[in-house]
């Protein structure tokens, strides 16, 4: 590892909360949200050439709504090990709870936005065999806590521009059921970045549809959003409050934040775990990434080094890892690859630090609470 990559990972641990104790938490995000709808899509678009190079393509490739397969072979991994205190690890599953309806759309010619809600997509995707009911014994296992990460994983003001002045690219997508195929489009904001500004005039919007996001959370799943992790993380301040007003307590943060004001700009801002903002919300930040569907990486080493380096400076490790690594429903390699990796990794943690503690992140920041 290179002198600049050691002194980036020691920059990550170096202020905010501390704790003696070795904690561990997994945050998975996308869960809930739509990227590729079968093979076939990923076939169609792959042959018009519109994605073939990037980060996406990896995305694009694997990732899915996770099916039945997916949740219970999850879920087994972490069923097969316990702590020190006897509790499993625990996925925090950043959770999107709605996705476009595509059908109502295009019905609108494209001058109206309609939504569903991803249980209604799962029902879409699997039928009778929705995995949705795991979801629910997750929950009640202690293995599986869904919190927020927005209603759509889209930028739904700059989608529906780009339909509709008929962009080839994003209506093509659309035709497949998609719009993830390509992280970028004309107007230079990701259709992935839901809360990106083209102007601060669509904050209201973003208000409307962070409000409309955690009052389904709360109907779907029958308890309150209390951490809020922004897709892509671009997300405008002024913001906090709308969602500490629906509950939200603890909000992800980057070490800088670039804030989005509109017409590309942003402003900087400084953050660590356990800082407070006005509103008395808590940021929270990873240290640990575990992302075993990218190539060309030791993510098992990599991901216990950054543990180590967590540990040493008496942080709690939060690790990084997308639902992508643990989806087969396109690929089953890639699921097997993605579960056999965890299974390597829980297993060396356990063994490299006997006492350590799995917790969800809505624990570690009650943790951060009390420590005040």
């Amino acid at each position: 590892m290179s002198l600049l990559n050691k002194l980036s990972i020691s920059a990550r641990n170096a202020f905010g909360y501390s704790t003696k104790r070795q904690i561990i938490v997994i945050e998975s995000d996308d869960w809930g949200s739509i990227r590729m709808p079968s093979k076939q899509a990923f076939e169609s678009i792959t042959e018009k050439g519109l994605d073939s190079s990037g980060d996406s393509f990896r995305y694009n490739k694997y990732d899915t709504l996770a099916d039945k397969n997916d949740v219970t072979q999850l879920f087994e991994t972490l069923s097969s090990f316990r702590d020190v205190r006897g509790n499993h690890p625990v996925i925090t599953a950043l959770t999107i709870v709605a996705n476009p309806d595509f059908a109502k759309i295009r019905e609108s010619e494209f001058n109206e936005y309609h939504y569903e809600p991803f249980t209604k997509t799962l029902e879409r995707y699997y039928g009778s065999e929705t995995p949705f009911p795991l979801w629910i014994e997750g929950i009640q296992n202690k293995v599986f806590l869904p919190q927020f990460h927005g209603r759509e994983h889209l930028n739904v003001a700059v989608w529906m521009k780009a339909l509709r002045q008929n962009d080839v690219e994003a209506r093509t997508a659309f035709d497949h059921g998609l719009w993830g195929f390509n992280n970028r489009h004309p107007f230079g904001i990701s259709f992935q970045s839901a809360f990106e500004l083209e102007s601060i005039d669509q904050l209201q919007l973003h208000a409307k549809i962070l409000q409309d996001g955690l009052r389904l959370f709360e109907q779907v799943f029958g308890y309150r959003a209390s951490y809020l992790v922004t897709p892509n993380s671009p997300f405008n301040n002024q913001l906090e409050a709308v969602v500490a007003a629906e509950g939200i307590r603890f909000l992800f943060a980057s070490k800088i934040q670039n804030e989005p004001i509109g017409s590309g700009t942003t402003k900087k801002f400084f953050h660590y775990p356990g800082q407070q903002n006005s509103h008395g919300q808590y940021y929270l930040s990873r240290n640990c990434f575990f992302e075993q569907s990218e190539l060309g990486k030791d993510w098992v080493d990599s991901c216990l080094n950054d543990i180590n380096i967590a540990f040493r400076f008496h942080k709690p490790a939060v690790i990084s890892s997308h639902r992508l690594n643990y989806i087969g429903a396109l690929d089953v390699a890639n699921r097997n690859k993605g579960l056999q990796q965890l299974r390597v990794l829980l297993d060396r943690i356990l063994k490299t630090w006997p006492d350590v503690e799995f917790l969800s992140s809505v624990d570690l920041g009650d943790l951060m609470v009390k420590s005040q």
